[in-house]
């Protein structure tokens, strides 16, 4: 099961990602391009070209989960541009991007405790 808690690691690829690609297609990307480990137990998150469809690759010890959530109508508004390849954010921004808002308007709360992540 995955759960976006607080301590949880996300990394955001900024590009687009052929989505045909399944599991061993994306921890190659997370590898590559994200220069990240995809057996860290981090959420990695991609979206694809028509930004309908965003896909969550998370290793949890056991094996990896694969969840893709698809838009119905439209596509995802907000989608952080920049230079980097990669993005790290917080599970509440993980939370507020899955449902289509934009985090950078969202009112999040800084977690209280400073995590450490390894």
């Amino acid at each position: 099961m995955i759960a976006l808690t607080p301590q949880v690691r996300v990394m955001l690829a900024r590009d687009a990602v052929d989505f045909r690609c399944g599991i061993d297609g994306l921890a190659r990307i997370c590898r590559k391009q994200l220069e990240a480990d995809p057996f860290s137990g981090a959420v990695f998150v991609f979206r694809n070209r028509q930004a309908t469809s965003i896909k969550l690759l998370v290793y949890d010890g056991q094996g990896f989960w694969l969840c893709q959530k698809r838009l119905s109508t439209g596509r995802f508004k907000h989608w952080p541009k920049g230079e980097s390849v990669g993005l790290r954010l917080l599970a509440a921004e993980l939370q507020v991007l899955l449902s289509n808002g934009s985090y950078h308007d969202a009112q999040i709360v800084v977690p209280w405790k400073n995590i450490q992540h390894v």
